[in-house]
């Protein structure tokens, strides 16, 4: 998947079974360069839903295909932000979702999130 970045240990970026994809947590990690975006939480979070956006798309499936995300935030502060990009990115279609707060994130993300979609 050339738009999202490598995995960063032993797993794949997405798995596909019985027609649902199960996407790997993706953090702020620029496909280019494999470290953290800079700036702030929402530039994370959006690179994050870039890396998603481009994890489905090669799995053949589409944010308007989503069933569930869980998102990881390493500071509930941010929740408001997040939920902004979240319907920026969402628009009218409403995934079930879990938010939960986490001590940390791998590479120092604020931000993680992993989806289930429809083929």
């Amino acid at each position: 998947m050339d738009y999202a970045p490598k995995a960063i240990g032993p797993y794949s970026q997405a798995v596909k079974a019985n027609g649902i994809v199960y996407t790997s947590g993706q953090i702020a990690l620029d496909p280019a360069s494999g470290s953290i975006v800079e700036g702030d939480f929402a530039d994370q979070a959006r690179r994050v839903f870039d890396n998603l956006e481009a994890v489905l798309r090669e799995s053949g499936s589409s944010f308007d295909r989503v069933l569930r995300a869980t998102v990881y935030l390493t500071n509930l502060g941010d929740f408001q932000t997040l939920n902004a990009i979240y319907a920026e990115r969402f628009g009218d279609h409403k995934p079930a979702r879990t938010t939960v707060q986490v001590a940390a994130l791998p590479k120092g993300s604020a931000v993680e999130i992993d989806l289930i979609a429809l083929l």
